[in-house]
């Protein structure tokens, strides 16, 4: 074991964070820590590295191991070059190789015990050379630099020049090259282009350490991780596996937990029921068997209503109208930015239904191409034509289809002027706005509270073709699941462009792969193109012309789910139903006239005329006895046919 956090728990101020965080990291083990936005990922990591105190209980880091920790944020302040400082992690390596220059030339004039020394010295620190990996560091440090997505041109750029993510990427290969038995990465897919990702995903999978992983990019995760470590309302749940496995697992508890409540609630009202009827009865026996019931009800440990996921945002697109089949063609499209050439006569087409993601490298045009469509910037040459009855709803990553002075409430009703202010306030509400925050401007809003809007207003639009430039970014886990659903069950057509590949794998139905300035069309998902994007790329090269190579799935998705088989189940099931209401009903009528009969009786017992008459006395007594016993055994049926019927 490398790290273990026992009860970790820490407020600020009134607001508690995390109130028992318990989990360990073993050796070679890929650990992921998930939560929603706020949940305390990043604060549990400040804790593990020491730079924040926890309130209570202990971070115990086993001897002698070393840990390399990337925050989100860097601040590198150096006037090294990239190569430079990426070379100074193996710092060690190389003095290590000087020392065993320095001994080489140094043993020629030496002789007898001293010469001994120094090959012993010599032979200790060449056999250790080998094992850190001498021989291949330089190849090592251009393979780190490289991988994460800097070209040779960007060896020699001075740290004091670069951006804030390419400083974040040259502090995340510093780590890497460090090689400590504990990575500690906080979201470091953030700065980094699809190929870089896949790189680091490599190279973390055949770490010889340990890692320990905060990210919102759900298929890295996936890629990574053995275990799962869940964040929620300050509590840790550890699950075994990855991403997927922890995501079905979570699901299936929480779906055994619903169940359990509703059970339970059906079983307590069903008591209550049996309870009241007893009650009703009015007799001995009837009174006993109540009060026992109400015992064991009153001892029955209830089972708290799960949390609602599906409250925090409620996400819903339907189109107005049903476009054409061909929704949108692409021909010959081409556009420059000056010598900046980003693609050139390329087409594509999408028909209605289909949600087609594009993927490529930054800076290969992807956000260009939909804003071309929207006729928010001109093509330098091609054609675009748009189907029949297509109604476009745009969702911009920059959000400058916002009106930053209006206050949120302001945007939606100078959109919709139609809505009453009710129905924008629940609509608001849906997305996590309410109270005051209403009336906050655009401009002093997050990120992810202008991505909110914008997925309102587009929500609002009924469009029946929605292009989406980034939609995940800005959203947590839950609200990124949520979109995914909406898109999933949309009835119209998507175009989007994402860098999130679990939100690509989950929804895509094809995928427009933009590189060296042409496209290529797979019809898939995200696992479908990589595994067959090789292939494709190779026809490509071998085709001379520019058109697009395309290629289709081998499987079909049936969407017809009303089969004849399902609704003679449900029919056979309804049919059933009514069979056991009918006979609830005979029951209950049975119990009715059984009562009535028994309170004629007690009054026949109890008239002074029939007091002498012994015989009569005994005959009415035991026809009571009787229909007492009957009364028992009608109540029995009518508590088991009561109990089948709730639950048919």
């Amino acid at each position: 074991m490398i790290l273990s956090c026992n009860h970790i728990g820490i407020s600020f101020g009134e607001k508690n964070v995390l109130s028992d965080v318990t989990f360990c990291v073993n050796d070679n083990e890929k650990c992921a820590i998930v939560g929603i936005n706020g949940v305390g990922k990043t604060t549990l990591l400040k804790i593990i590295t020491g730079a924040e105190q926890a309130d209570n209980g202990e971070v115990v880091i086993s001897k002698d191991k070393t840990i390399g920790y990337l925050k989100q944020q860097q601040d590198i302040s150096s006037e090294k070059t990239i190569y430079e400082e990426l070379r100074s992690a193996k710092k060690h390596i190389f003095d290590m190789e000087i020392r065993i220059r320095e001994l080489e030339l140094t043993m020629k004039q030496k002789d007898g015990e001293e010469l001994s020394k120094m090959l012993d010295e010599y032979n200790n620190l060449t056999t250790l050379y080998e094992r850190l990996g001498g021989y291949a560091c330089e190849s090592e440090i251009t393979g780190v630099i490289k991988g994460l997505g800097f070209s040779n041109d960007d060896f020699n750029k001075t740290i004091s020049t670069l951006s804030g993510g390419q400083k974040t990427r040259v502090a995340l290969g510093k780590i890497l090259l460090s090689s400590p038995d504990l990575i500690i990465l906080d979201e470091p897919t953030n700065h980094l282009d699809m190929n870089s990702i896949a790189w680091l995903e490599g190279f973390l999978k055949s770490y010889k350490g340990a890692v320990l992983i905060v990210a919102h990019d759900r298929y890295f995760i996936d890629r990574i991780s053995t275990k799962i470590v869940e964040l929620d309302n300050g509590v840790s749940t550890v699950f075994s596996g990855n991403y997927t496995a922890y995501s079905q697992k979570k699901a299936m508890l929480r779906e055994n937990m619903l169940k359990a409540y509703i059970n339970q609630q059906q079983e307590i009202k069903h008591q209550e029921e049996v309870i009241a009827k007893l009650k009703q009865f009015n007799r001995e026996k009837s009174i006993k068997r109540a009060e026992s019931r109400e015992k064991l009800l009153n001892k029955m440990e209830r089972i708290s209503k799960p949390f609602e996921i599906n409250d925090k945002m409620r996400i819903s697109f339907k189109p107005n109208v049903e476009s054409g089949n061909d929704v949108l063609t692409v021909e010959n499209l081409s556009k420059a930015f000056g010598s900046n050439h980003l693609f050139s006569d390329i087409s594509f087409d999408i028909k209605r239904g289909e949600r087609i993601a594009i993927i490529g490298d930054n800076g290969t045009g992807k956000t260009t191409i939909l804003k071309i469509i929207n006729r928010i910037i001109p093509a330098d040459a091609g054609h675009i034509r748009l189907g029949t009855n297509v109604h476009i709803g745009y969702y911009d990553q920059e959000q400058q289809l916002l009106s930053d002075d209006n206050t949120i409430f302001e945007e939606i009703h100078d959109e919709y002027p139609y809505m009453t202010g009710t129905e924008i306030r629940n609509v608001l509400a849906a997305f996590l706005f309410t109270g005051d925050d209403v009336f906050k401007q655009i401009k002093d809003l997050s990120g992810g509270e202008r991505g909110r809007v914008s997925l309102l207003k587009l929500m609002l639009s009924d469009s029946n073709f929605l292009i989406l430039d980034e939609p995940t970014n800005h959203l947590d886990i839950v609200s990124k699941e949520l979109l995914e659903n909406a898109l999933k069950n949309y009835k119209g057509t998507v175009l989007y462009v994402s860098h999130d590949r679990y939100f690509i794998n989950s929804t895509a139905t094809g995928i427009l792969h933009l590189t060296d300035r042409h496209i290529n069309k797979y019809i898939g998902n995200y696992d479908y193109y990589l595994e067959k994007k090789e292939a494709i790329e190779l026809a490509y090269e071998k085709n001379s012309t520019t058109s697009p190579v395309q290629t289709t799935s081998d499987t079909s998705v049936d969407i017809n789910r009303n089969t004849k088989a399902d609704w003679a189940k449900q029919k056979e099931q309804k049919a059933a139903a009514r069979k056991l209401q009918r006979e609830l009903e005979h029951t209950e009528k049975l119990i009715e006239e059984t009562e009535q009969r028994i309170s004629e009786l007690d009054e026949e017992l109890i008239k002074p005329e029939n007091s002498c008459n012994t015989g009569l006395l005994m005959e009415l007594t035991t026809e009571r006895n009787a229909l007492e016993e009957q009364l028992l055994e009608l109540m029995e049926n009518w508590e088991s046919l009561s109990l089948s019927t709730d639950e048919l």
